[in-house]
């Protein structure tokens, strides 16, 4: 993904680290043969070698190198952390949009899908921390070999007083993974907490049924709770790491010490001592930078595993290799055939046995108590979920068979929890077919016939006014107008189904049959699936399905239903007291 991101970074990256990860042996050694030249010339009376300038010189230059390479480094880093975050951020998203409904409903892959958009864009810190990796280890290779070059033991000694300290890191790594881990939903209600207690939707009630208090207590319980659990991890690592520790310390000044013994028995020139003693402490620093990095790596790319899950969650709705494209004119509708359904991990059917049809230029009302599974049918009839048993096809061929881009292409669709997209107006109402969006005559069309051009005349900027209150200079809008909004999508879309899911639940009574004295327009030439409570609403339609014990217990027009006396009846009566 790195490579993906900036290949040419990567490689400049490299290239630069490398050069700078040589510079402290070659400074040592520099500095070896100055020593040695200025001892001899001192003590021995020998003449200093003609190229001694030019060593002090190199010197120079090697730690002016250093510096600029160290620089050009950190813009490399800038630049490769933000080509990877933007990289995996689109992604991501890209991704995401291909995962199944199913996958956003449960828990497990939310939780994913959650950890995911945070630890894919905050693994930068690994990414940098892998390139220090490279130039340590080859510095400390470099170094090591000095030392080994010396004494193989000396060099020996050394690792083996800071590899437990590694250990001891890496252990406390996978520890703290594993707590995040657990942690996540946690987490997840702790940020719900925060936004019911400080969001502009949750304010009202929070304000008048005074939620504050108990709101407060309920975030600080669990995040105190989270915390207690993090600081205690920290404390074991603190007492065992500082003890681990303690041992490369001594691996590091034995090795030292011994150096110095030999010196003073005359066995190293005060040159190899000032090397050796420059490579034994670079060597000491860096093995123990080598390890703690690499342990920071490990950290890290546990880590990255959530993103890589989620990466490895894959669509279960799909086009198959031969699939059809969804028929245009659709010849003879859409039909619901012995079909049961149960959500994903869900022993309870919410369909059972359900037959219907839908036929072309017909429009089909859909109502039923709450928990029948209205909406379920919905999702079913778009192909958001396949049947758990039976079938739906369309022109009499199974929906399964057919291109699922090609099918949502033909299809409209108003939901109850419909989005309102804090952006342009015109933007809101070109969501609804996107190729659409520099078309401002269809754009106003659509608004003109869902009584959204009203709504929009009214505003500062009208088409190109931000809506909502996240941005600055956003206009906020009543339930009313959004739904107004939402409906223009419908008519933009020019679908051959229209599906509406309680379309005017947030209008008010003038408002609602203004809109459904378009509503044959918005249906002409279109089969259209209507759900609604409201029985003002329904009884427009050409037949009434009546959802009960996830099967259809009754059909018709209006007036047949009515006289039948069955539950239709029943649940009209019961709204029609309400206005008496």
């Amino acid at each position: 993904m790195v490579w993906e991101s900036a290949p040419g970074v990567v490689v400049s990256s490299l290239a630069a680290r490398v050069i700078v990860a040589l510079v402290p042996v070659a400074m040592l050694a520099v500095t070896r043969v100055i020593i040695d030249s200025i001892v001899g010339y001192r003590s021995l009376g020998h003449a200093l070698p003609h190229y001694f300038w030019w060593l002090v010189g190199i010197e120079f230059g090697l730690a002016g190198l250093s510096t600029v390479l160290g620089r050009l480094i950190e813009f490399f880093d800038s630049a490769l952390a933000v080509r990877y975050a933007h990289h995996v951020s689109v992604r991501t998203m890209k991704h995401a949009s291909q995962l199944d409904l199913s996958a956003y409903e449960d828990p497990a892959v939310y939780d994913k899908l959650e950890r995911a958009r945070v630890q894919g864009t905050d693994r930068i810190v690994m990414i940098q921390s892998a390139g220090r990796w490279v130039q340590e280890l080859i510095t400390t290779a470099s170094l090591a070999a000095s030392i080994f070059f010396f004494s193989p033991w000396l060099l020996f000694a050394l690792i083996a007083c800071l590899v437990p300290a590694f250990l001891g890191e890496t252990h406390y790594a996978f520890l703290g993974y594993s707590l995040s881990f657990q942690q996540t939903p946690a987490r997840r209600e702790l940020e719900y907490l925060r936004m019911a207690s400080s969001s502009k939707e949750g304010a009202k009630e929070v304000k008048l049924f005074g939620l504050a208090p108990f709101l407060v207590e309920k975030y600080s319980t669990l995040s105190d709770r989270l915390q207690r659990q993090t600081v205690d991890l920290a404390r074991q690592k603190l007492l065992f790491g500082s003890f681990l520790s303690l041992l490369g310390t001594i691996g590091y000044y034995g090795t030292y010490a011994y150096v110095i013994y030999e010196t003073v028995q005359g066995k190293l020139s005060l040159g190899t001592l000032t090397f050796l003693a420059g490579a034994i402490a670079g060597a000491s620093a860096n093995i123990q930078l080598v390890f703690s990095t690499f342990s920071t790596i490990a950290d890290q790319a546990l880590f990255l595993t959530d993103l890589l899950e989620f990466f490895a969650v894959k669509p279960k709705i799909t086009a198959k290799p031969d699939a059809l494209p969804a028929p245009r004119p659709i010849r003879h509708g859409f039909e619901f055939k012995h079909v049961w359904f149960s959500y994903p991990g869900s022993p309870r059917a919410i369909l059972r046995d359900l037959n219907f049809r839908l036929e072309p230029k017909e429009r089909v009302a859909l109502v039923g108590q709450n928990g029948e599974g209205k909406t379920t049918v919905v999702k079913l009839l778009t192909r958001m979920y396949d049947v758990t048993s039976g079938q739906i096809l369309l022109d009499g061929v199974d929906l399964r068979d057919f291109d699922p881009e090609s099918l949502w292409n033909e299809m409209g669709v108003i939901f109850q929890d419909f989005m309102r997209y804090e952006m342009a107006a015109k933007d809101n109402i070109a969501v609804g077919r996107i190729a659409e969006r520099n078309n401002q005559f269809s754009i106003r069309a659509a608004a003109m016939k869902s009584l959204a051009d009203e709504v929009i005349g009214k505003l500062p900027n009208h088409y190109d006014q931000i809506l909502g209150s996240r941005f600055e200079g956003g206009v906020d809008l009543s339930g009313g107008e959004w739904q107004k909004l939402a409906l223009a999508r419908a008519y933009l879309r020019d679908a051959q189904l229209l599906i509406l899911d309680e379309p005017t639940a947030a209008l008010d009574a003038r408002s609602e049959r203004e809109v459904f004295e378009r509503f044959a327009e918005l249906t002409k030439g279109k089969m259209s699936l209507l759900i609604s409570h409201r029985f003002s609403t329904v009884r427009m339609a050409d037949r009434i399905l009546v959802l009960d014990g996830g099967r259809i217990s009754e059909q018709g027009p209006h007036d047949r239903l009515i006289e039948s006396g069955g539950l239709y009846a029943e649940m009209f009566e019961m709204q029609a007291a309400n206005y008496r």
